[in-house]
């Protein structure tokens, strides 16, 4: 190749260049003329082919081509970079978008309402740990050694060899025992917190869920005063209208004991579905303090009594919502949960 061939070779490029009009041609056009097997490149390989007395001319003008070449390809490449550097990465005429607000979960705001309440009622919040041993969980709570609860089919057991087995608790009871040995009466706490049961997930039950247990210890505690508090809830909670009443019933922490009902607020006492077709639904269980727990936390039952009382969230959530398959609450499932913000 010639000095005149090179110099049209030359003027060829520059004009390819000229037109070259975004990033993507001027890579193109790297690709053809300045990588290794590119046309610039391939002129410095046929140096082997010229005579050795040409070669120092035709190797000058060949590197001239490609510097001069190279110079216009980086300024341009210098100006898409620039442009690009400018240029805004969003339309600044598009209307704005509006942010998307979180929501509490239905089990929580649900929660969030009763703690109000009681500390209206001068209660105050106390939480626990969620891992616990057998003697705050069971024996202090006047559970017998052969109780049911015990047994692995409802508990789950962390270390169930040691002495004072460790297991995830099964109610927030526990949390009423640690406060009877640290506090003094009188004691006025409520205890809110998640909980764990070995059972099979169904429509109606899980194996992690919430409770709200309440806990009142001073002197001269009646029965009678337990449901005034109970029912002032109630109807603070479900509306004043709601219809109430108690059942006998038995719970190894308390006697006597009671289970609290309430009208069905879905179909108003007429008999549903979700209410068995009974017009009441059970919605907590209470009782008074039993005195082998009050001796456990070292409080003389002749001179201290009180009452206790204990409820699942997850249950009123659903009787509120009209939720009928407990697993709804926690599919994280947005067409859902979006309905009670």
């Amino acid at each position: 190749m010639d000095q005149q061939s090179l110099q049209q070779l030359q003027q060829q490029l520059l004009d390819e260049l000229s037109a070259v009009q975004s990033p993507e041609e001027l890579e193109a056009f790297r690709l053809r003329h300045l990588v290794k097997k590119g046309t610039i490149p391939q002129l410095f390989a046929q140096l082997r082919s010229v005579p050795k007395e040409e070669k120092p001319i035709f190797g000058r003008l060949v590197n001239e081509l490609r510097q001069v070449v190279e110079q216009r390809f980086q300024e341009l490449k210098q100006q898409f970079e620039q442009k690009a550097a400018v240029q805004p990465t969003v339309d600044l005429t598009l209307p704005g978008r509006q942010p998307l607000a979180g929501i509490h979960h239905p089990v929580y705001a649900t929660m969030a309402e009763m703690l109000q309440i009681f500390q209206e009622m001068g209660f105050t919040v106390v939480v626990g740990p969620e891992i616990e041993d057998d003697y705050h969980n069971f024996e202090a709570l006047n559970f017998p050694p052969d109780h049911p609860a015990r047994d692995m089919q409802d508990t789950f057991f962390i270390e169930p060899e040691r002495e004072n087995p460790i297991l995830l608790r099964t109610h927030t009871s526990p949390v009423q025992i640690r406060v009877m040995e640290n506090l003094r009466p009188p004691i006025r706490t409520v205890m809110p917190g998640r909980v764990y049961r070995n059972e099979a997930i169904s429509v109606r039950s899980l194996a992690e869920f919430h409770q709200i247990e309440g806990l009142y210890v001073d002197r001269s505690v009646t029965f009678a005063e337990m449901k005034g508090m109970l029912v002032a809830f109630v109807q603070r909670f479900y509306g004043a209208e709601t219809q109430y009443t108690f059942r006998p019933s038995f719970f190894p922490f308390t006697e006597p004991s009671a289970e609290m009902d309430i009208t069905c607020f879905l179909c108003k006492g007429k008999g549903c579905r979700v209410c068995k077709f009974t017009g009441w639904l059970e919605i907590l269980g209470c009782g008074m303090v039993h005195p082998n727990v009050l001796r456990a936390c070292d409080i003389d039952p002749e001179e201290f009594s009180g009452f206790a009382f204990g409820m699942g969230v997850e249950r009123i959530t659903m009787l509120r919502t009209g939720i009928t398959d407990i697993r709804m609450l926690y599919d994280n499932d947005l067409r859902v949960l979006e309905q009670f913000a």
